[in-house]
């Protein structure tokens, strides 16, 4: 139930369902056109976002590793924006699943906790952070790095309703979270 509501609540974020894009491929294509059509900076910058989340998803590590390191550059320009924490998380959770990937654990963690470091937004602070990184560090045995991410995320997601907490017991005795939508966001 728990995941239906959120999952719905999700939905509600992004225009109550309506021409939301289903498959991986819908998805990339679309974030990739509005990367395309963004004619200003700050376009780019909120386009970014996508684009290397999706293309990660799409197996184009390439493309995603330069959309993630281009919104990385474009960050201290947008530091009042309220989609700052969001592009702080993103970039970051990008370059560490890829470093993941890549067998770099030391890279992939220090990626985990700069996404950690940043500032929250509206989405962060009600729906949560994104858990794709800490999951894919959890599978690989790095518990100790997902439980300070965990700590970090304290200070932004305030309406979390204990699920930092229930997290954090699981991975102390050795499991893996049903982590739900917090996949996604």
């Amino acid at each position: 139930m728990r995941i239906a509501a959120e999952i719905f609540l999700c939905l509600l974020m992004v225009g109550c369902g309506r021409g939301i894009p289903l498959t991986p491929a819908q998805r990339l294509a679309r974030a990739t056109n509005d990367l395309a059509n963004a004619t200003t900076t700050e376009q780019r910058f909120y386009a970014l976002d996508d684009a290397a989340k999706e293309s990660f998803v799409a197996g184009k590590i390439e493309d995603a590793r330069k959309y993630a390191n281009e919104l990385l550059t474009l960050l201290p320009k947008f530091q009042g924006n309220w989609n700052y924490g969001n592009a702080v998380q993103d970039a970051n959770l990008v370059l560490g699943r890829i470093a993941a990937t890549e067998g770099r654990l030391d890279d992939a963690k220090r990626y985990l906790i700069a996404a950690g470091k940043s500032p929250g937004s509206p989405q962060m602070d009600s729906f949560g952070p994104n858990m794709s990184l800490a999951k894919d560090l959890i599978e690989k045995g790095e518990r100790d790095t997902v439980l300070e991410y965990f700590q970090l995320c304290r200070k932004f997601w305030d309406m979390d309703r204990g699920r930092l907490d229930q997290w954090s017991q699981e991975v102390k005795s050795g499991k893996i979270p049903d982590f739900g939508a917090n996949l996604v966001y």
